[in-house]
């Protein structure tokens, strides 16, 4: 009995959703298909597909099996990629970034990258909606953390400061916050995620607790670009990734805020920007995608404090 087989075929079939469909795809007939299905449910001696001449369905037997049996083909295909030693990290490789870390972070880092390792061909997908790894072929995804998900597994690669800022002309016109009480009274320009209309929370660590400040939403944007414009030309506070916001402080376009001489202990310090490498499954960590994660977190200035 080809036990493997009749496990593929199983798989087949509850992915497809019928065994008409399985069939079209393994390029069998229907009958060779249930034939199939009854030999493996002969094996194992229980029922795993209720089948009437107009639907199917997993049975709770049948559920937990395929729970237990679905990665058994890709397993046997990484299986055989290691029996055939992949010397080096080599191939196409698919990376989907939020569009201001892939403009502002990864862009610049692409030749060096590259020059490490010339055997990869990398598209970069930018781009702040949710994307799906399997259907797009995308081999790692970086994303924050409140774009994370029970379907990915996420690896923290860098923690980066955000930057609370207001351009010279503003705070002249409205003042300066002393603390994050203080924002209530002055125009905020906000982001709002692209995939679920969220505003990103504006929050602080304070005596050791996470504090969500109250906002006055002056502007709100999808886009961080629009709204680091926005404040440079007087329009509010901003709160930007450090990766966005350094040049504009290093330029005095804009001030950078809540930064005081009191001690940590005392003074409300913004939470940082968690980044995060994601793929939709342990097998997905092939040598490419290791290389570039282990590229990207060395790569990444992690700040000192």
């Amino acid at each position: 009995m080809d036990l493997l087989g009749l496990i593929g075929t199983f798989i087949r079939v509850v992915e497809n959703g019928s065994i008409a469909a399985a069939a079209r795809a393994k390029g069998m007939s229907p009958a060779a298909v249930s034939q199939s299905i009854s030999r493996l449910e002969q094996h194992l001696g229980v029922r795993l597909l209720s089948r009437t001449t107009r639907s199917m369905a997993l049975t709770e037997s049948g559920k937990r099996y395929f729970e237990k049996v679905r990665h058994i083909p890709q397993d046997i295909d990484l299986a055989s990629q290691a029996a055939a030693i992949e010397t080096k990290p080599q191939g196409s490789l698919c990376i989907a970034t939020t569009a201001a870390f892939g403009r502002y972070v990864l862009a610049p880092l692409m030749p060096a990258f590259k020059h490490s390792y010339p055997d990869i061909d990398v598209e970069l997908i930018s781009t702040d909606r949710n994307v799906d790894h399997r259907l797009e072929g995308i081999d790692v995804s970086i994303r924050i953390e409140a774009q994370l998900n029970d379907q990915l597994i996420a690896r923290k690669i860098a923690s980066l400061p955000f930057v609370f800022c207001a351009s010279p002309g503003y705070l002249q016109r409205a003042g300066m916050p002393k603390t994050p009480e203080d924002l209530i009274l002055h125009a905020c320009l906000v982001f709002r995620y692209p995939t679920d209309g969220r505003f990103l929370p504006w929050t602080f660590r304070v005596n050791g607790q996470s504090v969500s400040a109250r906002l006055n939403p002056e502007f709100i944007s999808d886009d961080i670009d629009i709204i680091a414009k926005i404040a440079v030309n007087g329009g509010g506070i901003a709160r930007l990734a450090s990766f966005v916001a350094q040049p504009l402080l290093d330029s005095g376009q804009l001030i950078a805020l809540f930064d005081t001489d009191q001690s940590d202990e005392n003074r409300a310090q913004s939470l940082p920007m968690n980044i995060f490498a994601c793929v939709n499954e342990r097998s997905a960590l092939n040598a490419k995608v290791r290389a570039f994660i282990q590229f990207l977190e060395q790569a990444i200035e992690q700040p000192s404090h």
